[in-house]
């Protein structure tokens, strides 16, 4: 009887998830019900699992992360332009002390026509996507997953892997590789940016407004 207890006890240690096992597990981005976010109650709120804001605040996570997987569905209005933010080390002037992958209404003629860096899953202000309008017009959900490891980001939009970037190659802070220029209110070299820090959503932007749910992370350490 004594062994077979023994070997029974084996039996299940063996069943037991290790380290390596529990490590990289998708969970809520900001936790569950916004525990792990810094914001405005009075801007932002979720509701029914799908989160909005009524003005362009951002709202971001309380940890910082470096080398991980985001995963998230947004829905866009007609005229949105908003952004997932992440390596961001200053959260009150976030704009040139992160990279910001872009969402945008490819469809709407303000945006169409503007710089391919302005659309959407574009690297703002510094790479365009490879393809344009992989996003879906307005009113229909959009899948998005960012993939950070150090210094390379990847972003796929509806199942499409569409930008690929490698910080260290953006060595100067008003000129893309490519010969284009920087805005002037991003001036800080990627090559220079921390590859760790906070990750936010940008709010509503001008009239138009936009939409998140299931946003998940996993790190990849």
């Amino acid at each position: 009887m004594k062994k077979f207890l023994m070997a029974a006890c084996l039996c299940c240690i063996s069943f037991l998830p290790s380290n390596a096992e529990t490590q990289g597990k998708w969970k809520p981005l900001f936790g569950n019900n916004l525990e792990d976010a810094t914001y405005d109650p009075k801007v932002w709120s979720m509701k029914d699992g799908v989160l909005s804001a009524t003005k362009d605040e951002s709202i971001w996570t309380k940890t910082q992360y470096e080398n991980f997987e985001l995963d998230l569905e947004f829905k866009t209005d007609v005229g949105t332009n908003s952004g997932v933010v992440v390596y961001c080390t200053d959260i009150n002037d976030w704009i040139p002390n992160s990279v910001e992958i872009q969402i945008a209404d490819d469809y709407c003629e303000k945006w169409a026509n503007d710089q391919p860096y302005a659309r959407s899953a574009a690297i703002y202000g510094h790479l365009p996507a490879k393809r344009d309008r992989v996003v879906k017009r307005p009113g229909e959900w959009n899948r998005m997953r960012i993939k950070c490891e150090g210094q390379h980001i990847t972003v796929e939009l509806n199942g499409e892997l569409v930008t690929e970037m490698d910080m260290s190659k953006w060595t100067s802070g008003t000129v893309n590789p490519d010969g284009s220029k920087i805005p002037s209110w991003l001036p800080k070299p990627f090559a220079e940016l921390p590859t760790k820090g906070y990750i936010g959503l940008q709010g509503k932007h001008g009239d138009a407004l936009i939409w998140f749910r299931n946003m998940d992370i996993r790190t990849l350490d």
